[in-house]
């Protein structure tokens, strides 16, 4: 029988944000839906949560049952042959390309760190470094079974079922829950890429960068320098990187294995990463991140080239363990805008221009290339996507949700759209604007044909979609 592992106070990934709720471990699709029933005999909802690496309230419930899919971890069906990988949704990344890459497979699209879940990554719909080519992980799909709050089981796939396939990929986990995830990897020949490092000088610079080199390569992903302004706004680094193919790697059976693929847990061999946030929290304030960000401008502007892992150039989340509490208690949050290609250097010239003058700058700056997908709470553009990461305190949280409101309206204007696994903000209004009433109204018409008791709700479900 179904049974409340504890009642425990949840966290986003930054820290900045916490939800109590009750928290229990599924083990298989019965016991989701054991859950779904208790829900309905209590008043209470429900919320799926992955590995809780959501930067806003994706995974958090107040006051409501949390399942922590973790338990559902499975690697069913793996075929070294076709690369079709069947996997259960507690799976996460580095589970999933430990297991392919030594055969000569790589999960076609992954996120900057290898600790997210596939069901999260499937309910955020994710993008990588490569979504102007490869589009985000949903694309990779072949097929997916889930779960629905009335307790029925349904097989999803681009031809069956489509119209959930298209909405529980991207929607946030509020029509269902995955209980298996079918993909296609992708055949590689190398366990290594060639990685090119350009500078860019400011934020026109940058853009074009991104734009006219994104088809010459498989990857391509931008740093800026946010707390730097003048001429030099948006100056930074650009990493663009390609696969191995022939001869190129003389020795691929050995640079696939995962020996040379794990990121090493010491520094020089010597000094434990797992401390190194320790000797970060110094820096994590406006002077000291202003130091750092212009030493890494400095150290970026010899233009090189070299061979990196696929592990070491994907997950640079993953560098330095537990990284995000080196902001402090208040945590931080990250805010994404995707704007199309011909209103974001103005666009984002004002934000970041009004982050400096009201003194509130991102720590960190992240630049990508995007194409439009065809999934229902789709993020997508033909354009590009910033993601800005903010420190938040005790005195500047409030400044800190008015200022990114206003950037809401800026992006809003450019006609940009948002993610909904990054901000935390985000209004009922500001997701009308950029989704449609449309197609809002299609997703209301799913959520009340697959939840017709309004059982799976989220901190951000509430947030976001409760007043529509």
């Amino acid at each position: 029988m179904f049974s409340f592992n504890r009642f425990t106070s949840l966290e986003n990934f930054g820290h900045s944000l916490r939800a109590p709720a009750y928290v229990f471990k599924p083990k298989c699709a019965e016991e989701i839906a054991e859950a779904f029933q208790l829900a309905k005999n209590t008043g209470l909802t429900v919320t799926a949560r992955g590995a809780g690496r959501s930067y806003n309230d994706a995974s958090l419930n107040g006051g409501g049952i949390v399942l922590d899919m973790s338990g559902m971890n499975k690697i069913i069906n793996w075929d070294p042959v076709t690369g079709q990988v069947r996997a259960e949704p507690g799976v996460t990344l580095q589970q999933l390309w430990q297991h392919v890459e030594p055969q000569g497979w790589w999960p076609p699209v992954v996120s900057g760190t290898m600790f997210t879940t596939l069901g999260g990554c499937l309910a955020a719909n994710i993008h990588g470094k490569n979504n102007f080519k490869m589009g985000p992980i949903g694309e990779h799909v072949l097929e997916f079974a889930a779960i629905l709050p009335t307790g029925a089981e349904v097989t999803c796939s681009p031809k069956k079922n489509a119209d959930l396939f298209y909405a529980m990929i991207s929607g946030l986990g509020m029509l269902g829950i995955f209980t298996s995830i079918t993909m296609q990897m992708k055949r590689v020949e190398s366990g290594l890429l060639e990685v090119h490092a350009w500078p860019v000088h400011d934020l026109r610079e940058h853009l074009s960068f991104l734009f006219d080199n994104a088809p010459n390569y498989d990857y391509i992903v931008g740093w800026m320098d946010t707390m730097n302004g003048g001429k030099s706004l948006g100056r930074g680094q650009i990493h663009a990187a390609n696969y191995l193919h022939g001869n190129e790697d003389p020795n691929p059976q050995k640079t696939m294995q995962l020996q040379n693929q794990i990121l090493p847990p010491r520094i020089f061999g010597v000094f434990p990463k797992s401390i190194l946030y320790l000797f970060m929290k110094p820096f994590a304030n406006n002077l000291g991140w202003r130091g750092v960000n212009t030493a890494k401008y400095i150290a970026s502007l010899r233009q090189h080239t070299f061979r990196q892992s696929h592990a070491a150039f994907h997950f640079l989340l993953d560098y330095v363990p537990n990284w995000e509490l080196a902001y402090g208690r208040g945590g931080l949050i990250q805010y994404q805008s995707f704007l199309p290609k011909e209103t974001a250097e103005a666009a984002w010239t004002e934000i970041l221009r009004l982050s400096l003058k009201r003194g509130l700058p991102s720590y960190l700056g992240v630049t990508k290339r995007h194409r439009p997908d065809k999934f229902l709470l789709t993020h997508a553009v033909d354009g590009f996507s910033l993601a800005l990461d903010f420190k938040v305190t005790n005195d500047n949280r409030a400044k800190l949700s008015t200022m990114l409101q206003d950037f809401d309206r800026i992006v809003l204007d450019a006609g940009g759209r948002f993610y909904f696994a990054k901000n935390s903000e985000t209004a009922p209004e500001t997701a009308t604007r950029f989704l449609g009433a449309e197609t809002i109204a299609k997703f209301k018409r799913l959520k009340k044909r697959c939840d017709p008791n309004g059982i799976l709700e989220s901190d951000l479900y509430r947030r976001v979609f409760g007043e529509l």
